[in-house]
């Protein structure tokens, strides 16, 4: 479903939800429930727009999509909610825990050690909740 053919609101949210569902699973949905009862708004774009809109244009393959926003997430700083949901993510659409790892290893370069340990950090969390550590990427 393209956006030329999403007329409603509604159909832009429940497609979106659709990509949503596939991409990050529970843990997208607990953040847009989390701002339910503070900017329901904000939950509706996070929904209809970055993933209705955004996430499902064929371009990039969802695999892809992920590897660029753990980089961006990386570099930002301060986004540990969200990259914990983007890590999940990343292994949901295909991505391994080496690759996640040396992606992350990579932003090093380009946004800061201290950054990529935060990532890092965030990432061994998620490894854990997922028993997949431990991981070797030397």
């Amino acid at each position: 479903m393209t956006t030329n053919t999403m007329t409603t609101k509604q159909d832009r949210y429940e497609h979106g939800m659709s990509v949503l569902d596939r991409v990050d699973g529970e843990a997208g949905r607990r953040i847009v429930d989390a701002l339910s009862d503070t900017s329901p708004e904000l939950g509706h774009q996070v929904v209809a727009w970055a993933f209705g809109d955004m996430y499902s244009r064929p371009e990039l393959s969802p695999r892809d999509r992920q590897l660029v926003t753990l980089g961006v997430l990386t570099a930002l700083g301060g986004a540990e909610i969200e990259l914990d949901v983007h890590i999940n993510a990343a292994l949901n659409v295909g991505l391994t825990p080496s690759e996640v790892s040396e992606a992350l290893l990579h932003s090093a370069v380009y946004c800061g050690i201290p950054r990529a340990i935060n990532a890092t950090l965030v990432a061994k969390k998620v490894f854990g909740e997922r028993e997949l550590l431990p991981i070797s990427n030397v």
